[in-house]
């Protein structure tokens, strides 16, 4: 962690007013914010203010209080060396930064370990004297505690690809829960084939009298909490194992193990047998937490998928030609689910399925589907041209609601029980079923949330079989291209969805300002697929002026198009009425803020200005909100920023707002841009930044027009990710002021 320095300017012990005020607006904006702040005073760091979420962090209760230094508030600091750090910023004025530092905080049974990324800064008054240190900060112990889960249950997981062995995989899953959840101790039983008794799996922290002692206890009701875990197929937890009549035969075993309590979970298998039990102990009555229970359902789930690896490995060894079965139907499942990941829709998924199924599964293959109401062949495969003719040619549209109950068609019963349909004789619908030698058929539903929408249809020939590996393998290829053409038919609907409401969102073309060159460079992050945040507007006022918009909305999807129209439109509806900018804005704040809360998509930052053609070029008159600095190129190809003053809208905290004035002779160009423009990273970490973007302007031809800038700006930009996806939206607006129009040196025309 390398803590990051700024210069100390002086030092001070009273806070000024300014002070007071600075804090008292950090006060309210971290108000309901889950970050952490406080505001401490002088070299005692008394407390002056802090936010809620400051206090739920430290513990609460009496800690929720001011006016104490923070050494007496919380003492535990003093050890760990984070009062030497306030007094090195106080007395320094250097500010300090932490990530992901390890505090424990409380004392004795009541301590907790946790991480914080905080920031610890001087306070200063209007002398820049340091009157104190403030502290805002994030907690990362949930995030740091997810990572190290996620990174366990994958290593687990490693093991169990590699076939590591199970009481191997079972004691190193027990050791990592005990690690993370202290206090608790792990046990795993192993049910035997019939699922009649339990057996020792894994429990190293157990004492070996106890492991010894329940190794082959029976499942049965009043066994324990394994034992009955096991025989009612559900979670059973003892809060107090010395009073609870289901340890009245192990009571004393457990009393000598100190045992006092235990929650057990049954191990099911996917096809539901029980194949053990997971249990976690205490050493004193308790109740199990809800990290308990949420690590316990995790790691049963690991613990099934290495029993289940374990047996089948047991089964592979015992007969080679189950193994080979085995791995060939992996092979085949992830050619098919390969196959079917890429970029297709939904016709080419079915397509692809029939194709798939042929002839791995059978020698003939054919889709059907349900479409307003008619049964309808969209693919058909054969292992010859000849047969995927004659299985093509019985693709005669169908009436699903028509079909009468005398009739012989599978396909319909199946698409209306959603249950798979398999025979060993010829089809009797119509068909060419004797010409293609067909000896039995199989038809599997194809389901989108628990309807059917299509049928896979495999038919057999005598060298063929439809036997139960067939079937199962045939039902799980079904499933696998019926979510991918689930998700192909989403994916259609979801990108038109956002580009029909993006084009609704942005000018679909920019409007002839006179005396004005306007152009706009917009750019979504990602695939396009979600609404972006940010946007642009140019309209007229109605009396020669016009306005301008360009801003960005927290967020992005369909809320975050909602607050992009909403800014848009009241702009578009209140600046003809108002002719300063600073009202249009703050109109815009109180439609913002007047939203409900499940409306409200977070803050906005904008730059809104008017624009009215004078003798010398373009009268501008602008306000920013808290968005990035419009810039400036004049003439000479400099670039500078317009200095702007103005907080973030729609945060519920009124903004401070002033007007910018000032004239774009012809030739200048006012350019407006979004972060995602400055803040796109390369293949690196590096950012496009401030000074690229400046440098690119600077770079225009000479007397650029505000086409000429934009093209130039998108060029820069895309060769300095070279095609990598962005993050962030990038939108960009220019107004170059028109030169003047040349005076008339004609002569006068001839009298008529």
């Amino acid at each position: 962690m390398r803590p990051e320095r700024e210069p100390r300017t002086g030092e001070g012990s009273r806070p000024s007013p300014a002070v007071g005020d600075r804090d008292d607006d950090l006060s309210v904006l971290f108000g309901t914010s889950t970050a952490l702040f406080a505001s401490m005073a002088g070299p005692a760091h008394v407390l002056e203010a802090a936010n809620p979420a400051f206090f739920t962090a430290i513990g609460g209760g009496q800690r929720e209080r001011t006016g104490v230094p923070l050494g007496d508030l919380m003492p535990e600091l003093e050890g760990q060396g984070f009062l030497r750090l306030l007094d090195q910023v106080y007395r320094t004025g250097e500010r300090h930064v932490g990530r992901d530092t390890r505090v424990v905080i409380g004392v004795g049974r009541r301590a907790r370990e946790a991480y914080f990324d905080f920031t610890y800064e001087a306070r200063r008054d209007t002398g820049g004297n340091v009157v104190g240190v403030r502290m805002i900060g994030v907690e990362t112990t949930r995030a740091k505690h997810a990572r190290r889960l996620a990174a366990e249950q994958r290593a687990l997981l490693e093991q169990i690809a590699r076939q590591a062995p199970l009481p191997e995989v079972l004691e190193g899953m027990c050791r990592v829960i005990e690690e993370l959840a202290p206090g608790v101790i792990v046990s795993v039983l192993l049910a035997d084939e019939e699922g009649r008794r339990l057996h020792h799996g894994a429990a190293p922290s157990l004492p070996a009298f106890y492991n010894q002692a329940i190794d082959g206890i029976a499942t049965g009701e009043g066994v324990g909490s394994c034992g009955t875990a096991a025989h009612r197929r559900r979670k059973v937890i003892v809060t107090d194992i010395a009073t609870d009549p289901l340890w009245d035969d192990f009571r004393e075993l457990a009393g000598r193990a100190g045992l006092a309590a235990c929650w057990s979970t049954p191990i099911l298998g996917r096809d539901g047998r029980v194949l053990g039990t997971f249990a976690m102990y205490h050493r004193t009555p308790r109740a199990p937490l809800d990290t308990d229970l949420a690590l316990a359902s995790l790691f049963v789930d690991t613990a099934a998928l290495a029993v289940e690896r374990h047996h089948a490995e047991l089964a592979r060894r015992a007969a080679d030609a189950r193994e080979k079965a085995a791995r060939d139907d992996l092979a085949y499942l992830l050619t098919v689910s390969t196959a079917l990941a890429g970029p297709l829709d939904e016709g080419q998924t079915l397509r692809r399925l029939a194709e798939l199924a042929v002839p791995a599964l059978a020698p003939l293959a054919a889709v059907d589907v349900v479409e307003a109401g008619r049964v309808r062949r969209v693919a058909s495969a054969a292992t010859t041209g000849r047969a995927r003719e004659l299985l093509a040619s019985h693709s005669g549209v169908r009436s699903h609601s028509g079909i009468r109950e005398s009739e012989d068609d599978a396909v319909a019963r199946v698409l209306a029980t959603g249950l798979t349909e398999v025979a060993r004789r010829t089809p009797a619908g119509p068909g060419a079923w004797e010409e293609l030698g067909v000896t039995g058929y199989l038809c599997v539903p194809l389901m989108d949330r628990e309807r059917p929408f299509g049928v896979l249809s495999l038919y057999a020939t005598d060298d063929t079989a439809l036997d139960g590996h067939r079937i199962a393998l045939a039902e799980e290829v079904a499933r696998r291209a019926a979510s991918a053409a689930h998700n192909a038919r989403q994916y259609a609907q979801r990108a038109a969805l956002a580009r029909d409401l993006q084009t609704g969102l942005l000018l679909p073309d920019l409007p002839d300002v006179p005396g004005a060159q306007v152009a706009a460079f917009y750019h979504p992050a990602g695939q396009g697929l979600d609404i972006g945040g940010d946007f642009y507007d140019v309209f007229p006022r109605g009396d020669g002026s016009w306005s301008f918009v360009l801003g960005d909305v927290c967020g992005r999807g369909a809320r975050a198009a909602t607050t992009t129209a909403l800014v848009r439109h009241t702009a578009r509806a209140v600046a003809p009425l108002l002719d300063d900018p600073v009202a249009v804005v703050e109109a815009v704040d109180r439609a913002l803020n007047d939203r409900t809360s499940q409306q409200n998509n977070g803050f906005v930052t904008l730059v809104h200005g008017h624009l009215t053609p004078v003798e010398d070029g373009l009268a501008v008159e602008l306000v920013r909100a808290g968005h990035t600095l419009p810039l400036l190129l004049d003439a000479g190809h400099t670039v500078t920023p317009v200095e702007a003053h103005g907080g973030l809208i729609g945060i519920g905290i009124p903004p401070r707002l002033d007007a910018v004035r000032f004239t774009l002779r012809p030739t200048e160009s006012l350019v407006l841009y979004t972060d995602g423009i400055t803040e796109c990273r390369a293949a690196g970490t590096e950012q496009y930044g401030d000074a690229r973007l400046l440098k690119a302007l600077a770079s225009t031809p000479a007397r650029p027009t505000a086409t000429d800038i934009v093209r130039r700006l998108a060029e820069d930009i895309r060769a300095f990710t070279n095609g990598r996806t962005v993050d962030d939206d990038q939108a960009a607006l220019v107004v170059t002021a028109g030169e003047p129009s040349p005076p008339d040196t004609r002569g006068p025309g001839p009298s008529p």
